[in-house]
């Protein structure tokens, strides 16, 4: 029987759990939805205690520095989304690069630096919370970050894929004595279910909470940080960090099968999707199937278009050459159109960002607030480069800059790089609809545009989070997961695809999150993909 309910005056829901889906959507009056269960439940106990979305949100954010640390940590970036009642607001809080990095050095390099002080730039998640709880937490900072000091200072039992990712780190890290020393004090990372301790992110998070950032950015925290800069000979300094300030900001959006889609303006590629989006929905393909290999290829095709609008255009917001705005408009997005051929794939995009990892969650609360919020070291652990007692593994977003002096990413210092990181938002008549996102490197845009397509075809959320996805990879390369049905997969390669089917599906496709408003209450949905869950009230 076909189980169907109105969502938000937008028509139709399916709840039916197609391509072998066996998580079922979760619903309530107030959902929190992130990639670890212990983090799920660090929003929750915020919700519970008369918290709004804000307060879950920022509960859960400092939970998975503690518990996912190979995806995000204490010296991580992030971005965020989140309706207030009345309106949408978007906050960047990535870090810029120190003032005195030399880059004339690093542009006479063969690629840009992935790991050490080098990829470092200043981390600013704990920016982000500090500000988000000034602008809508209604409970005290102790109170907020005591599951993540609760977890550090006590233990927390490892999960499947942390536990995995943590094993594979020892390998990339193992040169890096401080993080050893921190992570890996037995010479191994942790085994699935093992207890483990992190005291020293304890510590540091209770001096975060005392003084509300200003020990991180200003205080002993940051005097930590140029120390040990100092010591390697490397460029950060406690001035980078006291400069550092969270932008509020506008975020971009366009319409696509009935519903807004919103993404956060450069230095995130949140145009990518954007751009995707826009150009599927000039091309009359929003209503369609998402299922029909047709349509499919189309998305693929815009996408690549959005790829290619990402690595020419995003850079510091400072640097910017082209206004952002201007490459959605209606004209420009109808010459995009022209370029695209209905029935055969073209090489429209040479080049993907490499992929990273990520952490993104979604929580929402009785009052109707919603937000969306990402943060990540971007690779792993990030650049290696831990704080000796304090738990703070700086973030190698540096990598994300470019080596042409004359491309508006060029590597400088005081500058923030690309970002792959975005939250995603959709409102419907000017109203919240969905906060989401899909984590992981280039799949992040990809997935936001798979997921939405699927939404605007009337799917839950957590069966659009769950349905098979494919993934650009540059050129005419393309990697679908294996629940990709036979037929679809032949027809794309008609289509010029070289498509790889991969052996397993896994985060390499993302892992997303996702708040739905239903009614009066939420929707909540997590990836099948990561460990994570989502949970109501």
């Amino acid at each position: 029987m076909d189980r169907r309910d109105d969502i938000g005056g937008h028509g139709l829901m399916n709840f039916d759990l197609p391509w072998g889906v066996t998580r079922e959507p979760v619903i309530g009056r107030a959902v929190v939805a992130t990639s670890q269960p212990l983090a799920t439940q660090a929003g929750m106990d915020m919700l519970a205690r008369g918290g709004t979305a804000i307060d879950a949100a920022i509960a859960t954010a400092a939970t998975l520095t503690v518990v996912e640390p190979t995806s995000n940590g204490l010296g991580s970036d992030a971005f965020a989304m989140w309706w207030d009642g009345q309106s949408l607001h978007g906050l960047n809080a990535s870090g810029r690069s120190p003032a005195g990095l030399d880059h004339e050095r690093l542009l006479h390099g063969d690629a840009m630096v992935r790991l050490g002080w080098d990829a470092v730039t200043v981390p600013g998640a704990v920016s982000a919370w500090i500000d988000l709880w000034r602008a809508g937490g209604t409970l005290d900072l102790t109170t907020l970050l005591a599951p993540a000091i609760g977890h550090a200072r006590d233990g927390f039992l490892v999960s499947p894929q942390t536990a995995r990712g943590w094993q594979r780190a020892v390998d990339r890290y193992t040169s890096f004595d401080a993080w050893m020393a921190t992570f890996a004090p037995n010479g191994t990372g942790p085994a699935i279910g093992e207890h483990v301790r992190l005291p020293d992110h304890a510590d540091t998070l209770e001096a975060i909470a005392a003084s509300e950032g200003e020990a991180f950015y200003r205080g002993h925290l940051a005097q930590a940080m140029e120390d040990a800069a100092i010591a390697a000979d490397a460029a950060l300094r406690t001035d980078d960090l006291a400069a550092h300030a969270v932008e509020r900001v506008t975020p971009m959006s366009t319409h696509y099968g009935g519903i807004d889609l919103h993404e956060l303006p450069p230095n995130g590629q949140g145009i990518a999707a954007l751009t995707a989006a826009s150009v599927v929905q000039q091309l009359d393909c929003a209503a369609a199937d998402p299922d029909d290999p047709a349509i499919m290829h189309l998305q693929i095709e815009a996408m690549k278009l959005g790829f290619a609008d990402a690595a020419t255009h995003v850079a510091d917001p400072a640097r910017l050459i082209v206004e952002p705005t201007a490459l959605l408009a209606p004209e420009r997005i109808a010459e995009l159109v022209q370029r695209l051929d209905r029935t055969v794939a073209q090489p429209l995009c040479a080049n993907v960002p490499q992929w990273s990892s990520t952490v993104y969650l979604a929580t929402a609360d009785a009052d109707g607030r919603a937000v969306s919020f990402i943060q990540s070291n971007y690779e792993g652990f990030g650049s290696g480069i831990v704080i000796p007692g304090t738990g703070i593994a700086l973030q190698n977003r540096g990598a994300g800059f470019v080596l042409d002096p004359n491309h508006p990413n060029a590597v400088r210092g005081g500058a923030r790089p690309y970002h792959t990181i975005i939250p995603g938002f959709t409102t419907v008549d000017g109203q919240p609809h969905m906060a989401f996102g899909v984590m992981g490197g280039p799949m992040q845009p990809q997935g936001h545009l798979q997921v939405l397509a699927r939404i605007a075809h009337g799917w839950n959320p957590q069966a659009a989070l769950d349905a098979p996805r494919w993934r650009f990879e540059g050129g005419l390369r393309v990697a679908v997961e294996p629940q990709m049905p036979e037929s679809t997969i032949e027809s794309l390669r008609a289509m010029g695809h070289d498509i790889t089917v991969a052996p397993q599906r896994d985060v390499s496709f993302g892992g997303g999150q996702a708040a739905m408003r239903h009614g009066t209450g939420w929707i909540g949905a997590s990836d099948c993909r990561r460990d994570g869950c989502a949970a109501a009230r």
